[in-house]
């Protein structure tokens, strides 16, 4: 009976749930010279899908564009299935919001340079990202609109 009250936190399936390349102005954009900006966004979501298990979803989007022309938009969705049992609520976002996407990212990482290659440009390694800290970051936000008071710190 003891056994069947410890906490319980394993992965069940990982998995590409979304992928999509798009290079708009190709091949005339490959004569280009100029380098891109790059820009990247990262989000992370979770949700129910049975009994104590959960599918978890980091989307990864990268976007190169030079001042009048996109070079490309890469969007990733990496996405896991986690089995979640006998955790008290309060640790329960946490792990969602934290844990999963850290077991996520490398994945999501390999595919978005994968991606970037295969579609015919230099790949960009992500950096690792802190997603303790971009919870926090969501969480004092959440605690200062609840106070009324004006959120100054940005999302990412």
């Amino acid at each position: 009976m003891e056994q069947n009250e410890q906490p319980v936190f394993g992965i069940e399936k990982l998995y590409v749930k979304d992928l999509s390349v798009e290079v708009p102005n190709a091949p005339e954009i490959f004569l280009e010279r100029e380098q891109p900006q790059v820009e990247i966004q990262l989000n992370t979501g979770g949700r129910a899908v049975g009994d104590g298990v959960y599918e978890v979803l980091l989307t990864v989007t990268v976007t190169a564009k030079m001042p009048e022309k996109t070079v490309f938009l890469v969007e990733v969705g990496q996405a896991g299935i986690f089995r979640i049992q006998n955790v008290p609520e309060e640790q329960m976002e946490p792990l969602i919001a934290v844990a999963c996407p850290n077991i996520l990212f490398p994945y999501a990482r390999e595919a978005v340079s994968d991606a970037i290659s295969r579609a015919g440009f230099q790949p960009i390694v992500l950096q690792p990202v802190n997603f303790e800290g971009m919870y926090m970051q969501r969480l004092q936000q959440q605690q200062e609109e609840l106070a009324g008071a004006p959120a100054e710190v940005p999302i990412q």
